[in-house]
């Protein structure tokens, strides 16, 4: 139980002769949140996409709870339990909110289990319960998240990545996620947070990387890089 969820070695990801990922080393540890913080275009992004199989590594391995995911298909890495929460939402802007949820777990049998987690994110979101026959398309930014997160935990992911949770939200907003997040999290997921709002992202980690040009440069807890100069400095406005 003390080996790590997820194991990151030597991540390489190009973009042509661009070389996003520089082979980063990274590592979940169970039940936690771990955030990745860093510039636009450090390499945030795609190194969640690297995780999810949507993008091809050029070298090194993923290795989930001993299972290796290099290789294997993004549709596979989600049964595994491997569930990403995309940069921009992604909603069916055209099908109820409930549609949304419930295509979350498509891929799963058992109508039962289905409506007991469905209820679980109504809990969660209770938003999402008042507007559950209404379109997607008609909620609000931050509903959209919400939705986003939902649709995912309905998949029952071991492990949550999210894509920049807070973009472009209300501050008001942006806290009721960053606490649903703390929420999920002592109910015993693990989370990689990928994140600008770096003060934020580093309240709510236990642990804590900074990438920069597709490199990790810092690592430890989400306290230390909170109180380390050069982040301060970089990210904080110290």
């Amino acid at each position: 139980m003390n080996a790590p969820l997820l194991q990151v070695q030597g991540l390489k990801v190009a973009y042509g002769k661009i070389e996003a990922l520089q082979g980063i080393d990274l590592e979940l540890p169970r039940g936690e949140i771990t955030t990745l913080v860093g510039a636009n275009g450090a390499g945030k992004t795609s190194t969640l996409l690297a995780l999810s199989g949507l993008v091809r590594k050029s070298a090194g391995r993923v290795l989930f709870d001993g299972i290796d995911l290099t290789r294997m298909a993004a549709h596979r890495i989600v049964a595994h339990g491997v569930v990403q929460v995309a940069e921009g939402r992604a909603t069916l802007s055209t099908l109820t909110v409930r549609e949304n949820l419930e295509l979350g777990a498509y891929t799963r049998p058992g109508r039962a289990s289905r409506a007991a987690d469905l209820a679980r994110v109504y809990e969660l979101f209770p938003l999402l319960e008042e507007r559950a026959d209404g379109l997607a398309g008609n909620l609000s930014g931050g509903e959209q998240q919400m939705l986003a997160i939902g649709r995912a935990l309905m998949a029952r992911p071991r492990l949550l990545l999210l894509d920049e949770p807070s973009m472009g939200l209300a501050p008001i907003v942006v806290q009721e996620i960053f606490r649903t997040l703390r929420t999920i999290n002592q109910a015993g997921l693990t989370i990689f947070l990928v994140e600008q709002n770096v003060r934020q992202a580093l309240r709510i980690a236990q642990r804590a990387y900074v990438i920069e040009t597709g490199r990790i440069v810092l690592a430890g807890s989400g306290r230390e890089l909170l109180d380390n100069p050069r982040v301060q400095e970089a990210y904080l406005g110290g």
